[in-house]
């Protein structure tokens, strides 16, 4: 039915055909809308997926070396942080193996490490009796005393020397060597601070190792601390207590050891308790002696003849006992054939043997003896036992030494007429008949 509005102004009604038509065609094109997003969202989510996949497999290999390397470091330390304060005994072992790779890789990691306070509860790791739980903490505090003053004396006020093994039989090698290579790393502290380096705890352990049957490498970290702490003068003390001295003597025979534990005793000997306690041995000087001889050992050639020097210096009895060992034979050879430095010292021993008769030497040419008055019986028959033991000696050994020496140092015919004509002055200005 229409309805007149105005002159030739119908209204129609649409028919509801229409309608229903374009409303289908709208939820079809929505439809297909939504359809194409769906199909466009699970193709991104396929390639991610394969993606990651594909990461994953990269890094396999990486993750069972060091757990999860998708976190950061900084997270794997909260991590391993948080497991070291609270985890249980295999959370600690693995947190301890963390802490140590990451201390490995950065200064500034081991200085926060220890601000979060991993050394104390890794010193008390240390005293573990389960043998690889001991190893993993050891080697962590390695790595977080390396470069550090800091952690090191963290470390040695936690009482890390108190954690040592009494009984050094239970350890295994590799053990004893990351504890020597740990209290070698910590000694260094010896030269700046008052710590307890010399204790109870420490030097029964390092000579314990050092008389053991332990390995080169594990004796040489032991005589490195045993070097350190000799050069603090306060040491000296515990150092000769503990049989230091009668020790390293024993080590001199081997050319492995024999440079660092010669040094370590010409720190001793400079003091007073160190010289009587090598003066007392009966290793000395014939073990001295020895390593003048040894061609091969240049640096040990000069230490052993600084030793012996400060041993002869001041002391007829001790200059006898060299004597009567063959010291002049070797001597000679040493002058002749030593580095500069060594030819200097065993010239200087030599011209203090050949003037062992006087009673009177001036400051600069060696030991000074007492003034006695000439003529008296003690001084005269010291001096007739001088003049007579040298005389043999140069006698019996040095004539006869001579080719061999010449040979050695593959000299010349002028190399040789000087060998000749130092045995000649030394035998003749030294000797008078």
């Amino acid at each position: 039915m229409s309805q007149t509005l105005g002159p030739n102004m119908p209204e129609t009604t649409p028919s509801p055909s229409i309608w229903a038509l374009s409303h289908m065609k709208l939820r079809f094109f929505a439809r297909v809308r939504r359809f194409l997003q769906t199909k466009t969202t699970q193709r991104n989510i396929k390639s991610r997926n394969k993606a990651m996949v594909n990461k994953e497999e990269q890094v396999t290999t990486a993750d069972k070396r060091s757990g999860d390397d998708d976190d950061d470091d900084s997270v794997v330390l909260q991590r391993s942080v948080k497991r070291l304060h609270f985890g249980g005994l295999e959370e600690k072992e693995m947190a301890a193996i963390e802490i140590e790779r990451l201390a490995r890789e950065d200064v500034k990691m081991r200085k926060l490490m220890a601000e979060l306070g991993v050394i104390p509860a890794l010193v008390g790791m240390v005293a573990s009796e389960v043998a690889g739980r001991r190893r993993v903490a050891i080697k962590a505090l390695i790595e977080l005393a390396n470069g550090t003053y800091t952690n090191k004396a963290l470390m040695v006020e936690a009482g890390i020397f108190s954690k040592l093994p009494v009984n050094i039989d239970v350890l295994e090698e590799p053990t004893r060597h990351e504890f020597a290579e740990l209290i070698l790393s910590l000694s260094s502290l010896a030269n700046h601070t008052q710590f307890p380096l010399a204790s109870s705890e420490v030097l029964p352990f390092l000579i314990g190792i050092l008389e053991s049957g332990s390995s080169c490498e594990t004796k040489e970290s032991c005589l490195g601390t045993l070097y350190n702490l000799s050069a603090v003068l306060d040491n000296t003390g515990a150092l000769l207590s503990n049989g230091v001295v009668q020790t390293l003597l024993r080590l001199i025979s081997v050319k492995a050891l024999s440079e660092k534990a010669l040094a370590t005793l010409g720190h001793l000997v400079v003091t007073l308790m160190g010289k009587k306690a090598m003066e007392n041995s009966s290793l000395v000087p014939e073990s001295l002696i020895e390593i003048m001889t040894w061609e091969d050992k240049p640096k040990c050639q000069e230490l052993s003849a600084y030793i012996l020097m400060i041993l002869a210096h001041q002391s007829s009895v001790q200059r006898e006992k060299m004597a009567k060992s063959g010291i002049v034979p070797a001597l000679l050879e040493l002058a002749l054939l030593g580095s500069p430095l060594a030819q200097k010292r065993a010239l200087k021993l030599l011209q203090w043997f050949k003037d062992e008769r006087q009673t009177r030497m001036g400051p600069h040419s060696g030991p000074q003896t007492a003034r006695i008055a000439i003529g008296s019986p003690v001084n005269h028959r010291e001096a007739q036992e001088g003049k007579k033991l040298m005389k043999d000696l140069v006698k019996q050994s040095l004539h006869k030494n001579m080719e061999l020496i010449t040979r050695r140092a593959n000299a010349t015919s002028g190399d040789s007429s000087m060998l000749k004509s130092l045995v000649i002055s030394t035998s003749s200005k030294s000797l008078p008949c």
